[in-house]
């Protein structure tokens, strides 16, 4: 079974109005100090029995990650180790990368580069707060390629204030035509402890025009030749990406950093906000229940590939029952859910309703 890890990078330049993620804006960089908390973290873990020997996959994650100096790249990467044909990805703010810097990221053992362009309006880049501009994001693009990534993939939010299908189609032109091999596609979403959780954007699109964005950009991509293999993310044959699939499939991952979450046979924990105390190794990781069959459901069905019924039995004693199997008959009869034998799975317009389909999948 495949093991990931991920390394939580909680520093960005600024702190974009939608970002409900743990990170702090107004950095330039990312302290030695947090970096060696990261490695001694590492090395505790290994040492536990947690942490592999060579996982899988390393996945460094932000916050800004492309912060990191390619020393302190190459650092984690010795540190953690991964197999020789790990997939190792670095997240990317366009604004954050050179020529130069891309170089020495490749050759400190990164092989997959995620670009945070998430629009090719600059109007929209300045109204969520992204500090980077269209062109920036296409040089970024022509750079990594230029250097030797064959591996890249790009944001695209959806759904923004005053969108547009021209808009996406923009998008869609500059991350496909910039030689992405995997696309991450996701709505817009208000949180609460954020600045458009305080003082919401005018001109959001309503929850229908917001659901016919997301099954445009579904059909948009298919075209361009990004084949959809989970609610949010689409790729080239073969570029899926390997290290959330361990989450979706429910295999085993660690998480090192303040609000980086894990699940390590069937036993999930986080580490509590706090950059700080997690340097002065002042934080322990917070127990957070197990994985369960409802994990299980809820994750598998985010996968085009679906849940397997017979899997799910032998795995955690679940069957539907006969209400269960006729609100899935129902679902099939509204176009929202396919069933293929054993395979169980939604179309894209069950999965803008995943939430309400769950619902009444998902045991009391």
């Amino acid at each position: 079974m495949p093991f990931g890890l991920y390394l939580h990078i909680p520093y960005c330049l600024a702190k974009c109005h939608y970002c409900d993620f743990y990170s702090r804006g107004g950095c330039k960089g990312v302290p030695e100090q947090y970096v060696d908390a990261l490695v001694a973290q590492m090395h505790k873990f290994r040492e536990n029995g947690t942490l592999p020997s060579h996982p899988d996959t390393l996945y460094f994650g932000g916050g800004t990650p492309s912060l990191l100096t390619p020393a302190q790249v190459k650092c984690l990467i010795d540190a953690a180790a991964p197999a020789q044909n790990a997939e190792v990805t670095l997240e990317a703010n366009p604004e954050t990368v050179t020529p130069a810097l891309l170089e020495q990221f490749l050759y400190a053992g990164v092989n997959r580069l995620s670009l945070g362009v998430q629009t090719a309006s600059n109007q929209s880049l300045q109204i969520l707060g992204r500090p980077h501009t269209a062109a920036q994001s296409r040089a970024a693009f022509a750079d990594a390629k230029r250097v030797g990534f064959t591996n890249i993939s790009g944001d695209i939010m959806m759904a923004l204030p005053n969108y547009s299908t021209e808009e996406f189609d923009q998008t869609l032109d500059l991350i496909a035509g910039g030689g992405a091999t995997h696309i991450s596609a996701y709505l817009l979403k208000i949180e609460e402890n954020t600045v458009f959780g305080k003082r919401p954007p005018q001109n959001l699109p309503t929850e229908d025009q917001a659901a016919d964005f997301y099954l445009y950009g579904v059909e948009q991509l298919s075209k361009a030749g990004f084949a959809q293999y989970e609610i949010s993310n689409f790729s080239r044959p073969g570029f899926e990406g390997k290290h959330n699939l361990i989450y979706w499939n429910c295999q085993d991952y660690l998480g090192l950093g303040p609000a980086a979450h894990s699940c390590v046979k069937q036993q999930r924990f986080y580490w509590p906000n706090g950059t700080k105390q997690f340097i002065d190794r002042q934080s322990d990781p917070i127990p957070d229940g197990v994985c369960d069959g409802n994990d299980y459901i809820m994750l598998q069905l985010r996968l085009t590939s679906g849940l397997n019924l017979q899997k799910l039995k032998q795995l955690y004693q679940i069957e539907f029952t006969a209400k269960q199997k006729r609100f899935i008959a129902n679902c099939q009869a509204a176009g929202y859910l396919l069933q293929n034998g054993d395979i169980l799975s939604l179309t894209p317009a069950g999965m803008i309703i995943q939430n309400t389909i769950l619902c009444e999948l998902l045991s009391e």
